[in-house]
């Protein structure tokens, strides 16, 4: 994964960091992942509060079936937990798998992984900025600048429904 995010240093050398973002309006109640997109949007009810371009797995098309496939998951899940010392710029954990991933995953004859998140960058990576949405290099997770998971981090609240469609 770092040497995906060091292409992505290599091709966009040490930036400035991007001004500031507008922080959404209100909290928001919902989080929909347009994965065909590469986008991430925040919600209150029907308003769209904010939108946030993304990175996710490498394997892009399709849901995740198995672990270790590269693959973001497809359905509707709820933000679980939260780390704030993540490997990455905090993190939100997204309750994948749900009872329909574990049961597509027993009939494939797998383990349907886990760990999926929504996340900033790798520790130590922020400077990249925007540059990391190049490709997609996460192990299946969703992926914002360390600014930008410091909104989302702020506007979701844990149980936050998130629907991450193809």
């Amino acid at each position: 994964m770092l040497a995906v995010v060091g292409a992505a240093l290599f091709a966009y050398g040490q930036e400035a960091a991007p001004p500031a973002l507008p922080k959404p309006a209100a909290p928001a109640d919902k989080i929909v992942i347009l994965k065909s997109q590469r986008e991430l949007r925040l919600f209150a009810g029907d308003t769209l509060l904010k939108t946030y371009k993304v990175a996710l797995g490498p394997v892009a098309v399709g849901a995740k079936q198995c672990q270790g496939d590269n693959k973001t998951p497809e359905g509707t899940y709820r933000i679980v937990g939260r780390n704030p010392k993540s490997a990455f710029h905090k993190a939100l954990r997204v309750s994948y798998p749900n009872q329909q991933d574990r049961e597509r995953a027993a009939r494939l004859g797998c383990a349907p992984g886990g760990d999926i998140m929504i996340h900033g960058l790798p520790n130590g990576y922020g400077w990249i900025g925007a540059g990391h949405r190049t490709r997609d290099w996460t192990a299946g997770c969703i992926a914002v600048t360390d600014a930008e998971i410091e909104e989302i981090w702020r506007a979701v609240k844990d149980g936050t429904v998130v629907e991450i469609q193809a």
